[in-house]
């Protein structure tokens, strides 16, 4: 972890865009994890099951459950009808998890309806680094001839030694059943972030085989916790993280966002390798803290790694830290000799960033997004609760950004923060969806204006439940004088209860958010759904 030693010592593209899944024509990401095959029928099946997808999930929107449940069947048949013998068929197999992932979401949590109101704070995971550190990994001479045979045909940025414990881990991490599971974890875990953390090691100048310092810290989990409160994919202290501008409030933490980490952790190898003109002393001092090394240096008067390690000189999980990232190096550029050239790593985190003009609670963002909840979440890991403060920078899903702050935009900006988008359903009543939010239905009436019909695909305003203020006091406050008279809310109160409040079934779509909020349509859309 970044620091740890230190801190002790102070006392511390379209449809599928959308819907957070990764593009049908991504050639890097697609071809590269199947060897470069594509074949013209996995391409069309893959065509053909996003569509089904697309239709359910506008279905879904709608009220039509029933429909968009036979969409969402039709969507995983189309794939499970592929024949297993194509060459890429790890790319069905893929998607299939995926959809499968996102129908479950949409299921069970219904815009946020599963999520457990009492949830307040995120949920860290144990950094696997921590448990790996206190093992013991002796000298295997037999795996020796073998490795360097493997060494001789590959290059790397960094120096790959067959010194110490490498082989013993290496052993370790292609033998064992602990050691494999957390191997395998980390490489499937990866796919979401290589291209972003490549991206930033070119662009910092470090080399990219500093990738695997991350797997060996955290197994690419941006919420991995370890036991010296080293926190996020590159396990940053606050005292080193705050040094690298990774910013902490109440509500968020630079350190668990794996763009920002990343950023820091290639900035803070960079300074250490200048430091001490060696990688391996570089990676110890990352884990250890540079105050650590120093003091072995002098102590010893060697300024080598393995003679540090070899006196004994180095806390003992230092001395397991470097040969990890070592035999994690050795093993990933010898995919066909471990049994991980097969391996489907996970499709790449891809995302639109709006920065919100006042607190927005996860939410109303995912009402305006049309995602399950915890898509928001899991493309924003360094909020620690359930609410971006005002300026903070949101990942949504790719393709969303704008379509998202247009959404928002209608919502009272000093009411984001409780206030939510109801997406109107067949069958809906305003009786029903008042008393789903703990609301009178005057109270939806006053801050949505002067409509006196309810339509599937209309999207509500969801004002707070907040006795104090009357509605008539919210109408005035939100809408301006002689925008939305009081007498027109009076009357679409009547006008409603008239009606028995019920929606009418149909299918009409707008192509925008309108400034009227009772029949703002729920396409806040991407292209795809508007073909």
């Amino acid at each position: 972890m970044a620091g740890a030693a230190a801190n002790a010592a102070v006392t511390e593209a379209s449809g599928r865009e959308e819907f957070g899944l990764a593009p049908v024509g991504v050639p890097v990401t697609e071809a590269g994890r199947d060897g470069g095959v594509r074949s013209g029928e996995a391409d069309e099946c893959l065509r053909r099951s996003d569509s089904h997808f697309n239709a359910g999930r506008q279905l879904y929107f709608e009220g039509d459950l029933a429909g968009a449940r036979r969409e969402f069947d039709q969507a995983v048949d189309a794939l499970l009808r592929v024949p297993d013998s194509l060459p890429d068929h790890g790319r069905i197999e893929r998607r299939l998890d995926e959809i499968c992932n996102l129908i479950y979401r949409f299921d069970v949590e219904k815009l946020g309806a599963g999520q457990k109101a009492d949830e307040k704070k995120v949920a860290f995971d144990e950094a696997p680094i921590d448990a790996i550190s206190r093992m013991t990994f002796g000298v295997d001479e037999k795996l020796a001839p073998k490795l360097q045979s493997e060494l001789n045909q590959i290059t790397s940025g960094i120096p790959l030694e067959l010194a110490g414990p490498v082989p013993g881990l290496i052993r370790f991490f292609s033998t064992t059943d602990s050691g494999r599971r957390t191997l395998l974890a980390g490489f499937r875990r990866a796919g979401r972030y290589r291209e972003l953390i490549q991206r930033i090691l070119a662009e910092e100048g470090v080399p990219q085989e500093l990738i695997y310092l991350a797997q060996a810290e955290s197994g690419f989990l941006p919420r991995a916790v370890s036991n010296k409160n080293a926190v996020g994919m590159w396990q940053f202290i606050a005292d080193t993280g705050a040094t690298y501008q990774l910013k902490r409030s109440a509500t968020y933490d630079d350190r668990l966002d794996p763009e920002k980490a990343t950023r820091a952790a290639a900035r803070f190898l960079k300074a250490l390798h200048e430091r001490y003109g060696d990688w391996y002393l570089a990676m110890a001092a990352y884990n250890c803290g540079a105050g650590t090394v120093d003091r072995a240096v002098e102590r010893t008067g060697y300024a080598d790694y393995w003679e540090l390690l070899r006196r004994h000189s180095l806390p003992r999980e230092t001395a397991n830290y470097v040969p990890v990232i070592i035999a994690m190096t050795i093993i990933a550029k010898n995919p066909q000799d471990y049994g991980l050239d097969n391996i489907a790593m996970d499709a790449p985190l891809e995302y639109d960033s709006i920065r919100v003009s006042a607190a927005t609670h996860l939410d109303l963002i995912a009402d305006a997004t049309l995602q399950p909840v915890s898509v928001i979440r899991e493309l924003n890991p360094s909020l620690l609760g359930r609410l971006a403060p005002a300026g903070f920078q949101v990942h949504v899903p790719k393709g969303m950004g704008s379509t998202t702050q247009d959404a928002l935009e209608t919502v009272p900006a000093d009411s984001r923060h409780a206030w939510r988008l109801h997406h109107v359903s067949i069958g809906d009543t305003l009786a029903g969806i008042a008393k789903s939010y703990h609301l009178t239905p005057e109270r939806i009436v006053a801050v949505n204006g002067s409509s006196d019909t309810l339509e599937a695909g209309d999207t509500l305003l969801i004002p707070a439940l907040d006795p104090a203020v009357p509605a008539k006091a919210l109408a005035a406050r939100h809408f301006g004088k002689g925008r939305y008279s009081l007498a027109r809310v009076q009357s679409s109160r009547s006008s409603l209860a008239q009606r028995g409040g019920h929606v009418a079934v149909s299918r009409r779509v707008s192509t925008h958010v309108s400034s009227q909020a009772l029949h703002r349509k729920a396409e806040i859309h991407t292209a795809s759904l508007r073909r």
